[in-house]
């Protein structure tokens, strides 16, 4: 285990002017709270296993808050002290990155389809908020990895599958190469551990004494020749990791012995320039295999990655590979992301200003290229990377996708369409929630159900997915459909009873069926909703099924319309309408529209009640039989008055009440009526119903009440009080 003095020289070597005091107090809190608790080998302290993550963070070059944050990165998950005591102890920021990485930390995967897996790693991603927190995540499993032969068989196979689906990817979309080769051989030892011990045996057979010194001798000439054209280089020679070889075996279907790249060489340049340079010095000494060429300088890999790789017939006759970068390039493709926080901060030694060469904005964005959805990062470690989704849980531990703001109706709709329309409430984390609940990143989500329930419009301003939307909407439209089609039934019976035909009868003959076509339908069903919706008038179906001479008999026996009107004449009134020349009769205004005098208008004949008067925009003239309808219109020779409701809006100031009051007054309106309410924000409403003369009138005083200082809003109410 290293010490505190050791950690904190290690830092000094990138960062010469950084405040160690955060460390210190990181490490002796994490000493202390971890004190007499052992790692499951039972031979080293609890405490070895924090310190070796800011070890590896230390390798990654992060900040100082990061490395604080590993030193206690698992105190909150094995519950050693609290947050508040921790923020006590170490701040804000390392409590934000410690409690990120213990929420992560108490997710479940559960392997399944590949979707499912990119799912969880997006998820991961999302509930982290920080890169950093999936940086300490990486360095932690790293060091679990590393002593994975301390816990049983089944914790050694589930660990290391997780890491091999979840872990070893993300470490590659961070760029982070010697971690993600780490991570993918202890996963292959732990997961196929005969496959892996043979081909250790094998590999470690080919890299005998005489292969060594082929490396050796080839780095010398290969620096000799370089040195030779003016070019500063560092050479180095590396092994192929296990993994990567492995992989290759079962692609390409070949053995160890077949393979001409088990040792590649790199070389490390100053400057772009000197690559290309370097390129064409190695191109021009040792025969180049063309189909193993490419550029990833001017092509960059989406982690950021850039490197010109080659392949040439090499000393003796041996394939090798050849790697070229530059510094900068290497640092980036050994530690990735991490790299550029000290660039943000201004803190990269020689840092020459090209904000395009360094910013991990636009690379980051490439991700999408390798994931279903889009992927949004903007420059700031405190960000939300997938911020218009949501990764919730099923019980059994199965990721699932939805957008944000998300409701649990959502989230039974995306697991089956009967789920959603039985839903009734949701189980949230063991907790009963309300249907509008919104879902968070990390949710465990149980649906409760009920044969009795069924979906509602009202959810339709809940849910955000088009599934949901498209299955309530489908439900909906399916149920009213069969109440039109059943209130259709009811009308033409009762109608067709009057010929002495029976409904059932009709629907069986075709003469249904050839109604419904001359009216434009397909389906006699068809015809019998349009019925029921109002889009249909009953007596437009009768008259195609009924013959005409039984038409002709039974409209005879019926009182014509001026028969009807003479039996609702009354006195002469003053409801200022006129039916049809005729201004005697018993007139009743419709509540639902509260029409005045120069409003257009529709007349409606009611049983007992004479004719109601509706607005011509009356939404309710939809519901009513158009064979009931009569024209009406405003007898302009009578004077009267009619009671309208207004709303007045206005700032709840000193006197305004008394100004509106007075201005209707002085329109020569009679309020018969008023009611006022105030509210926290200094606003009052004021109803008032008033008596006026026609709609003219009412606009006049509405102009009035709206040029009153502290009014901004004025407004009809159509619907009266009962």
């Amino acid at each position: 285990m290293k010490s505190l003095e050791e950690l904190l020289n290690a830092v000094s070597g990138y960062l010469a002017e950084a405040d160690h005091d955060l460390i210190r107090r990181a490490y002796r809190f994490g000493e202390q709270v971890h004190q007499d608790l052992l790692l499951p080998c039972g031979e080293e302290p609890s405490f070895s296993h924090p310190v070796a993550v800011a070890e590896l963070l230390i390798r990654l070059k992060m900040d100082v808050t990061t490395i604080a944050a590993g030193l206690v990165h698992d105190v909150l998950q094995k519950q050693l002290v609290s947050a508040d005591e921790l923020k006590v102890q170490l701040g804000d920021q390392v409590v934000m990155l410690v409690e990120g990485l213990t929420r992560i930390n108490s997710i479940v995967f559960q392997r399944g389809e590949e979707r499912q897996t990119e799912s969880f790693r997006k998820m991961l991603l999302a509930i982290a908020r920080d890169f950093r927190i999936i940086l300490i995540k990486l360095a932690d499993r790293l060091h679990v990895m590393q002593n994975l032969h301390c816990r049983p068989q089944q914790q050694q196979s589930r660990i290391a599958r997780e890491t091999m689906d979840v872990y070893v990817p993300l470490a590659n979309r961070l760029g982070i190469s010697w971690m993600k080769s780490q991570l993918e051989d202890l996963s292959f030892k732990h997961l196929h551990p005969d496959e892996y011990n043979e081909l250790n045996q094998k590999v470690m057979a080919f890299k005998t004494d005489a292969c060594d010194q082929y490396v050796q001798r080839v780095k010398e000439e290969i620096q000799a020749i370089l040195e030779k054209q003016g070019i500063v280089a560092e050479v180095s020679g590396r092994s192929k990791h296990l993994y990567s070889i492995y992989r290759k075996i079962q692609r390409q279907n070949i053995d160890v012995d077949q393979m001409y790249d088990l040792i590649a060489f790199r070389i490390i340049v100053k400057s772009v320039r000197d690559c290309y340079a370097a390129l064409g010095i190695v191109h021009s000494e040792w025969k180049p295999i063309a189909s193993r060429f490419k550029d990833f300088i001017a092509m960059p890999k989406a982690n950021m990655y850039q490197s010109l790789h080659t392949s040439v017939i090499g000393p003796y006759g041996k394939r090798m590979e050849v790697q070229i970068r530059t510094e900068e390039m290497h640092r980036i493709a050994e530690e990735g992301i991490a790299a550029h926080w000290m660039y943000k901060e201004g803190k990269t030694a020689g840092n020459n200003g090209d904000d395009g060469r360094f910013s991990w904005l636009r690379h980051m964005v490439e991700w999408q290229r390798e994931m279903d959805d889009s992927l949004e990062v903007v420059n700031d470690p405190h960000v939300d990377l997938f911020p218009e989704e949501v990764y919730v849980f099923t019980p059994q531990g199965h990721v699932r996708e939805l957008p944000k703001g998300a409701t649990p109706i959502d989230f039974a709709y995306a697991i089956h369409g009967d789920l959603g329309h039985r839903c009734v409430g949701a189980k949230v984390n063991n907790k009963l929630i309300s249907l509008k609940t919104e879902l968070h990143n990390g949710d465990v989500v149980e649906v409760v159900t009920s044969p009795n329930q069924t979906p509602s419009k009202d959810w339709l301003k809940l849910v955000k997915t088009s599934k949901a939307r498209n299955r309530i909407r489908h439900w909906v439209k399916t149920q009213e459909r069969e109440k039109s089609v059943e209130l259709a039934h009811g009308l033409l019976e009762k109608e067709l009873r009057k010929y002495g035909k029976s409904l059932n009868k009709t629907l069986a003959a075709s003469i249904m069926l050839e109604a419904a076509k001359d009216l434009g339908f397909k389906e006699v069903d068809d015809l019998l909703a349009a019925v029921g919706y109002g889009k249909l008038s009953v007596g437009q179906v009768i008259g195609r099924v009924v013959p005409a001479d039984q038409l002709r008999t039974q409209r005879s026996k019926l009182p014509s319309l001026g028969r009807v009107i003479d039996k609702i004449r009354k006195k002469p009134s003053r409801s200022a309408i006129r039916i049809q020349g005729i201004d005697d009769v018993l007139v009743r205004f419709a509540k639902c529209c509260n029409p005045l005098p120069g409003d257009d208008i529709v007349g409606f004949i009611t049983r007992g009640h004479g004719i109601t008067v509706h607005a011509a925009d009356c939404p309710h003239l939809l519901e009513m039989d158009p064979e009931r309808r009569v024209d009406v219109e405003w007898d302009l020779s009578t004077t009267t008055s009619r009671s309208v409701r207004i709303n007045v809006h206005c700032h709840d100031q000193k006197g305004v009440l008394a100004e509106i009051t007075a201005c209707i007054t002085r329109c020569e309106a009679n309020i018969t009526s008023a009611r006022v309410h105030t509210s926290q924000g200094r606003k009052g409403l004021n109803e008032f119903e008033v008596e006026v003369k026609n709609v003219e009138h009412l606009k006049r005083v509405m102009k009035e009440l709206k040029a009153l200082k502290g009014v901004y809003r004025v407004e009809r109410v159509r619907e009266r009080r009962n």
